[in-house]
């Protein structure tokens, strides 16, 4: 059975007012959905729903995702996607929300909006889509100024994306150099954060060795205690690389539920 028999047997043509073309366009993309779910088919039609009914609910953060559109957070060197794969073969994207972060200069909408470019572009790889994501959020440099950007509603919002709606396999979220106000952005996101989650959620501190139990030193930069001599200041490049593909995302961009006229 192939990927798309797998979704026209739940009518997703049929879904009102949902635009997703089932056809060769979009096997790969689909495809993330279905391992995601480990290829139950009701689930995976569900985390659709859920997704597109997400970005239907939160224009702000969801609409018109274009790299084109947010450079902004790559300028500030906020994500990094490491070049090697952790020794499970996972994508390791890092997160810098303390001290590369400048409110005045970069909002949160714009690093989630950054995030969700990064992550899209990388559920297109099948090899990501096997054997999934790790994020590391480095919180050194976190000040009060920082904890007020995080609401519920925004906590909410990003946590139902990750577990009921994003088409990847997030395997573990690491926090690390995080300073004692931290315990005020965990209480807002607490609330909404499944068994699950909790689970994979590991907080280091500043001891590098304990994240270097769960990451092989060779895939990390030695700034976390890793062997990899190079420096998290690549964001303009990794810009430049999701620009590429910018006809893909105007693509993609259109999918979902439409408005009603």
């Amino acid at each position: 059975m192939t990927v798309i028999t797998f979704f026209d047997f739940f009518r997703i043509s049929e879904e009102k007012k949902l635009y997703l073309p089932t056809d060769e366009s979009t096997e790969l993309y689909l495809m993330a959905f279905l391992r995601v779910c480990k290829f139950y088919p009701e689930s995976a039609f569900k985390r659709v729903k859920c997704l597109y009914k997400l970005r239907q609910k939160n224009p702000k953060y969801c609409n018109d995702l274009l790299p084109t559109l947010e450079k902004n957070v790559f300028e500030q060197n906020i994500l990094t996607v490491l070049p090697s794969r952790d020794q499970h073969g996972r994508r390791i994207l890092i997160t810098e929300c303390g001290q590369r972060w400048k409110v005045k200069d970069c909002s949160l909408t714009e690093i989630f909006r950054g995030v969700e470019l990064v992550i899209e572009a990388a559920i297109l790889e099948p090899r990501t889509q096997v054997s999934g994501t790790v994020l590391l959020v480095d919180f050194a440099g976190l000040t009060i100024n920082h904890v007020w950007q995080f609401t519920p509603n925004f906590a909410k919002m990003v946590l139902d994306w990750i577990q009921y709606s994003m088409p990847a396999r997030l395997k573990e979220v690491h926090i690390i150099n995080q300073p004692y106000i931290f315990n005020m952005v965990f209480a807002v996101f607490k609330p909404f954060m499944q068994e699950k989650l909790r689970n994979r959620m590991l907080l280091h501190g500043y001891d590098h060795t304990s994240l270097l139990a769960h990451l092989d030193a060779k895939c990390l930069p030695t700034k976390y205690g890793g062997l990899m001599d190079i420096e998290t200041d690549q964001g303009i490049e990794l810009w430049n690389l999701l620009c590429y593909y910018e006809d893909n995302y105007k693509v993609t961009n259109e999918f979902g539920y439409k408005k009603k006229k």
